[in-house]
C-alpha cells in the first residue's frame, strides 16, 4: 500500500506541502462489566440483553465509577510514561446521538486522569518519540444497525450492549509526518495495551478504533493548515487508506487555490474516498460541565506505585533484551515480541532447548503456519511450550531429521501426541547408520541417470535434486548431512570412472 511521505512534493519532486497528523485512539478496556453499572460487556450477545436502566439511561439512575477502570487507565498510563492528575474528574459532553440515550456522554475534559506522555516508534532512519496529549476515561455508546444490516428494508435499530463499556482515549500530539510514521504508532500503542492486559485491541469487535486529525501547510510555513478529523476508522488499513486519500484530496485543493475546510469527514470503504461529515466542532460546541452525579476522583500514589511494580515488561525493553540474551536479529526478536503470549511461549521452549535461532525459527515458522492455517492464535495452540521443547531436543540430537520434524510437528498439533510417541507409532526415528542409507542412495544414482550424467558434466547443483529424491526414498528419514556425504562420493567415484 502506498505510504505518502512526510514532505508532499510536485511531479518534479520539489516539496510543496509538509503533513501533520495527530490521532485519538479508543480502546474498549478488558473489564468485565461497564464502567458505571454491573452489565456484561462480552461481545456478540443478543442485542439489548447486557443493558440495564443505567447504562439506558432512565430518569433518576445515578452512574458508580467501576474501580478496575481507574486501574487500567493507571496501568496504561504508566506504560506510555505520563503524569498523572492526582485530582481528576469526569465531565459532561453533550451531543445527540440515537445510540447515546441520555444524549450525553460521561468523559473526562478539563482534568483527565493522565497527561503528557510519550511513546516511541522506531523507523529506518532511527528513533521517533511521539508525544501523548492526555489520556481520560469515558463509557462508549451503542451501536446502530441501518437498513440491508437489519434485514429489514426501510429501518434502522439500535443495539445498546456496547452504551456503557469503558474506553480509554487516547490523544497524541500531531507529531507525526507520514503515514508510515502513524502505522508504526498504532502497532506500537496496540502492542503496549496488549502486553499490559489493559485491552484486547480486536478490532473485529471494535476494540480499537481510531480518529485522525490531518492538516497539510506549504513546507516552510509554520502555523499549521485547517485541520480535517476523519471519524470511526476500525482497523489499521482503514486508517492508511483514509489519511492517504485525504492527503491527496487536500493536496489537490492547495494546488488549485482553495480554501481546506475545518470539518469532520467519513471514510467509505466501498468508494474509497472521504466525505463531510458535519462542520468541525470546538470544545466549547460539546458544552462540556463537571458531572454531577459523580464526585472527583483522588488517585492514591501509593495505588499508582503498587500498580507500576505489577507492569510486565513492555514490548520495547523485551524487544531489546531479546537481542541481547539470545543473539536473535532485531527483525526476529520484534516478531516474537510482537505477541506478549508468543513472547513468552518462545521463551518457554528456549529456556529448554537451548539454541535459541533453532527455536526462532520453528516458533515464527513452522508453528505460525500451522497457526494460520487454522486461524488460531498462540494463546490457544495444542501445543504446549514443553512439547516442542521436546521435539526440538529430539532435532538437535539427531533422533529425527528437519522433514520428519514437520510431519512431527503437524501430527502433534491436531492428535495431542507427544513428539517420542508419534516417532514411534509412525517409524519417524531419523536414520543415522551409513549402511542404512548407503542402499538408499545407490537405487537413486541407478534409476536417475540423467541427473547423475548432469553433475559428471560440471552442474553441481544437481546433487540437491539427488538428495530431495533420497530424503523422499526414506520417507525423510534419512539424516541428510550424512546423505549428502555418500552422495558425493559415489557421485565423484562415478565421475573419475567415466
Amino acid at each position: 500500500m502506498t505510504d505518502i511521505g512526510k514532505n508532499s512534493k510536485d511531479a518534479k519532486g520539489k516539496r510543496q506541502y509538509e503533513i501533520t497528523i495527530g490521532l485519538e485512539v479508543h480502546a474498549a478496556l478488558s473489564t468485565t462489566t461497564k464502567i458505571f453499572c454491573a452489565c456484561g460487556t462480552k461481545f456478540g450477545e443478543a442485542p439489548n440483553s447486557q443493558t440495564c436502566p443505567v447504562c439506558l439511561g432512565m430518569p433518576g439512575v445515578l452512574p458508580v465509577l467501576n474501580e478496575n477502570v481507574v486501574k487500567y487507565a493507571i496501568r496504561a498510563a504508566l506504560a506510555l510514561n505520563c503524569k498523572f492528575n492526582l485530582l481528576n474528574k469526569f465531565d459532561r459532553k453533550n451531543y445527540y446521538y440515537p445510540d447515546l440515550p441520555k444524549n450525553y456522554q460521561i468523559s473526562q475534559d478539563y482534568l483527565p486522569i493522565a497527561h503528557d506522555g510519550c511513546l516511541d516508534i522506531f523507523l529506518s532512519s532511527g528513533k521517533r518519540k511521539i508525544r501523548i496529549n492526555n489520556i481520560h476515561m469515558e463509557e462508549d455508546a451503542g451501536k446502530n444497525l441501518h437498513a440491508g444490516d437489519t434485514g429489514l428494508l426501510d429501518a434502522s435499530l439500535v443495539d445498546f450492549n456496547r452504551a456503557g463499556v469503558p474506553l480509554l482515549e487516547i490523544v497524541t500530539y500531531p507529531d507525526m509526518h507520514s503515514v508510515g510514521e502513524v502505522e508504526k504508532l498504532m502497532t506500537a500503542l496496540r502492542d503496549i495495551l496488549m502486553y499490559t492486559g489493559v485491552a484486547d485491541c480486536k478490532m473485529e469487535e471494535g476494540g480499537l478504533r481510531f480518529e485522525a486529525n490531518i492538516s497539510l501547510m506549504p513546507f516552510g510555513q509554520t502555523d499549521l493548515g485547517p485541520r480535517v478529523e476523519m471519524k470511526n476508522l476500525n482497523s489499521f488499513k482503514t486508517v492508511i487508506k483514509a489519511l492517504n486519500y485525504e492527503i491527496r484530496r487536500q493536496e489537490k485543493s492547495l494546488r488549485q487555490g482553495e480554501k481546506v475546510t475545518q470539518e469532520t469527514r467519513l471514510w467509505d470503504d466501498k468508494s474509497g474516498e472521504t466525505s463531510p461529515m458535519r462542520s468541525k466542532e470546538e470544545a466549547h460546541d460539546y458544552r462540556y460541565f463537571p458531572e454531577p452525579d459523580l464526585v472527583p476522583l483522588v488517585i492514591d500514589e501509593q495505588l499508582i506505585e503498587e500498580i507500576r511494580s505489577s507492569l510486565a515488561e513492555l514490548p520495547a525493553s523485551k524487544l531489546e533484551r531479546f537481542c541481547k540474551d539470545y543473539g536473535l536479529s532485531e527483525y526476529d526478536a520484534r516478531v516474537i515480541t510482537s505477541s506478549r503470549a508468543l513472547a513468552d511461549f518462545y521463551e518457554e521452549v528456549a529456556a529448554v532447548c537451548k539454541e535459541p535461532k533453532t527455536v526462532s525459527n520453528w516458533v515464527t515458522g513452522e508453528l505460525q503456519g500451522i497457526l494460520n492455517e487454522e486461524k488460531r492464535d498462540i494463546g490457544d495452540c495444542p501445543i504446549s511450550p514443553e512439547q516442542l521443547a521436546e521435539l526440538l531436543s529430539l532435532l538437535s540430537k539427531g533422533a529425527v531429521s528437519a522433514p520428519s520434524a514437520k510431519i512431527i510437528l503437524r501430527d502433534m498439533f491436531h492428535s495431542g501426541k507427544s513428539a517420542k510417541a508419534i516417532i514411534e507409532e509412525k517409524g519417524l526415528s531419523q536414520i543415522s547408520d551409513e549402511k542404512d542409507i548407503r542402499p538408499a542412495v545407490k537405487h537413486i544414482i541407478n534409476t536417475n541417470t540423467g541427473i547423475v550424467d548432469d553433475y559428471c558434466k560440471g552442474k553441481e547443483k544437481a546433487i540437491g535434486a539427488l538428495i530431495g529424491k533420497v530424503m523422499k526414498e526414506t520417507r525423510g528419514r534419512a539424516d541428510p548431512t550424512k546423505v549428502s556425504q555418500i552422495l558425493r562420493e559415489l557421485l565423484e567415484e562415478e565421475k573419475r570412472s567415466r
